[in-house]
């Protein structure tokens, strides 16, 4: 068979092969290009997550030098803010790594993954907006007391 494609290959006149050439080396660049892109998404994605580690972090080293253990709802509710923004930059990358992926076995994984933080943003949103509500349920109580 690789005889075969090789005397196809000698037939066909110099303009054709280098059509072939330069068509491969135009998706390898693609590709390479996608592979860095996707990195950077997820290098965001990353650091975000830092971002909201340090912040959160930050917020609750204060909370515990006031004495303020009672209650760490805007401390989970920052946190929380970040890892959903950091959670769709990740989405965001892995939606990009299926445009590159070419055997199923990948795309499966990728899939599997993607549902996954989906679903895990979905639950933090969800949980975000139901800590939102109660917050602010409770704070003219609050406020009334003070």
């Amino acid at each position: 068979m690789p005889l075969l494609f090789t005397c196809f290959l000698s037939i066909l006149p110099e303009a054709a092969r280098d059509v072939t050439s330069l068509h491969g080396r135009a998706e390898s660049t693609v590709i390479d290009a996608v592979l860095w892109l996707k990195l950077g998404v997820e290098m965001v994605g990353a650091v975000i997550i830092a971002l909201g580690i340090l912040s959160a972090g930050w917020l609750l080293l204060k909370a515990l030098s006031k004495g303020q253990t009672a209650d760490f709802t805007a401390i989970r509710l920052t946190l929380a803010r970040y890892l959903a923004l950091a959670l769709e930059f990740q989405l965001g990358a892995d939606i990009l790594s299926t445009a590159i992926s070419p055997t199923w076995e990948q795309l499966g994984k990728l899939g599997a993954i993607a549902i996954i933080r989906t679903a895990l943003n979905y639950f933090l949103s969800r949980e975000m907006r139901d800590e939102r509500h109660q917050t602010s349920a409770a704070k003219p109580v609050a406020e009334r007391v003070d």
